[in-house]
């Protein structure tokens, strides 16, 4: 059973994180309030995290890793949308070929558990060899 609801949930996150860029002509990180302060969103309101194993400008997580930190997948780089520096924002090319969203280099994940917009469960969590931390807008993760 409870194999059952795991399978589920990471089904539903796959499904929309794959619809992220649904009816858009370009993905968005955007800045929003939070209880932590202005951190990263994508275009529709769930938060992103950064991974401290993640060496600048290349993304470590793979397998288990990406089943439980989807990586925000794009076709196209990001577009800075309110309160995020364009400057800031960018793609990194994963193992597998395909893009992923980047924040100051940070390759941009989201958290399985996350189920909706503006749910944080995963704040500083060690996980996979290091840390998982939400962004500012400034690039820095928060700690």
């Amino acid at each position: 059973m409870r194999g059952l609801i795991f399978l589920t949930s990471i089904l539903i996150v796959l499904v929309l994180v794959s619809g992220t860029n649904a009816g858009t002509s370009a993905p968005r990180v955007v800045v929003r309030s939070s209880s932590y302060g202005h951190i990263l969103f994508d275009g529709r309101g769930f938060v992103l995290y950064a991974f401290t194993h993640d060496r600048r400008g290349h993304s470590t997580c793979r397998r288990a890793c990406a089943k439980a930190w989807p990586p925000y997948l794009v076709k196209q780089k990001p577009r800075a949308g309110n309160g995020a520096k364009a400057s800031l924002v960018g793609t990194v090319r994963r193992a597998d070929g395909r893009l992923q969203a980047a924040y100051a280099g940070h390759p941009l994940y989201y958290y399985v558990g996350d189920r909706k917009p503006g749910q944080i469960l995963c704040q500083g969590v060690s996980e996979f060899g290091g840390f998982w931390r939400i962004v500012r807008p400034s690039g820095t993760p928060i700690r």
